[in-house]
This record gives C-alpha cells, structure tokens and sequence, in this order.
C-alpha cells in the first residue's frame, strides 16, 4: 500500500513536468515561414504560385508580388506549384533556431515546344474553286441541305435565333424610347396602323398562320 501511494505521489509531480516539456517542445517545432517567389530569368516576382506542406492539406498562394507567409513546422517539406513554372521543393531546416525562417525560392518556367506545322496556301483562286466544286457530297447530306434551305425552314431558324449584342441593344433602347415616348399617355393601338394592317395581309397571304411541322 506505501509502494502504490509513493507511485501515486510521484507521479502527480512527473506528469505535468512531462507534459510541460512535451509542450514546449512542440510549441518550439512550429515556425512562422516567410519567402519570395521570383523567375530565375528576371528576378520578377511571381503571383498566384501555389505554396502547400507536402503531405498535408494546409497551403497558401503568393501575392502579386510573389511574396508568401505561411505556419510550418521544422523539417517540413514545401512545394511550389505554377501553370507556367517548373514545381520545386524546399525542406525547412530541422535544427533551425527560433520561429521564423525566410526563404528565397526561384523558379524556371516551363517551356512546351510544339511540333512544327507549316501552312501552305492554295497556289491559285482557280485551284481553290475547281476543288470545292469537285468535292463530292454525299445524297443524303446534299438532301439535308435542300431541305434546310427553304423559305419556311430559314422563316423558322430566323425566328428561333436568339438576337446578338448588337440586336439586343438595339431591341433594349427601342423599347425605352418607346416607354418614354408615350409617358403619361395609352399608347397607339395597331388596329388603326394601316402599315400594320398591311402587313398582317401580306403574312396571311404568306401563310405565316397556318400551323406546320417542320
């Protein structure tokens, strides 16, 4: 019984020294790591280059001006990432003294060198047209194309194409200045409009309203 409560009262005294020590050890590893990253070409800084601790999901990425702060602790391993760059690797130093460490990191851009193509245009305008016009088509597509363009099947297309930038603009300050045109006021009704009227006959004749499946 004098043993166990020996054992007891010891260990109330190494245990928090243990722990202590444990913590201060760990708190001694963590480090405050701060660099540049620049071309090994120009010395320019490099932005967005991509900075992680290897085996972890902790990163960071540089400024504008290429520079980068990150926790880390020592002997860590960083990697450095860009679209245009070669990745590199750095290890922190483990007997590193203090918690802060600077580092300078250059990197060499990555160069992709495509095979080389050569253009060579037609030797004459009559080559070009004696060639399109002798490529021949099959039936069934040459048929597709007859029926693509027709009047009814162009009314259609025409119809369903969504306007561009320009036409939508146009169709957008038509309709203000038409809003501000007949402010405070009923605006005219086409009933009246003979122009409006014409042009319904002329669709009606056109057989715009008759219902067909194209």
């Amino acid at each position: 019984m004098k043993k166990l409560l020996i054992v007891f009262i010891v260990s109330l005294f190494i245990l928090p020294s243990t722990a202590h020590a444990q913590f201060e050890k760990a708190r001694d590893s963590v480090i405050q790591l701060f660099g540049i990253i620049m071309s090994s070409d120009s010395l320019y800084g490099i932005p967005s280059v991509s900075v992680t601790v290897k085996g972890t999901n902790r990163g960071t990425v540089s400024n504008s001006d290429g520079v980068f702060s990150i926790a880390a602790l020592k002997g860590d391993v960083i990697e450095f990432s860009h679209v245009s760059y070669k990745p590199l690797t750095k290890q922190i130093p483990r007997d590193l003294e203090g918690n802060q460490y600077n580092m300078v990191v250059l990197l060499t851009a990555d160069t992709v060198y495509l095979p080389a193509a050569i253009i060579r245009p037609r030797p004459t305008p009559e080559q070009f047209a004696r060639d399109f016009v002798n490529v021949r088509v099959a039936d069934d597509e040459m048929e597709t194309i007859r029926k693509n363009n027709t009047k009814e099947m162009q009314r259609m297309m025409l119809q369903k194409t969504p306007f561009d930038g320009r036409e939508a603009t146009n169709q957008q300050l038509n309709m203000i200045s038409q809003k501000a045109r007949y402010q405070g006021q009923l605006p005219p009704m086409n009933i009246f409009n003979p122009a409006a009227w014409a042009q319904f006959i002329e669709a009606w004749k056109r057989g715009d309203f008759k219902n067909k499946n194209y």
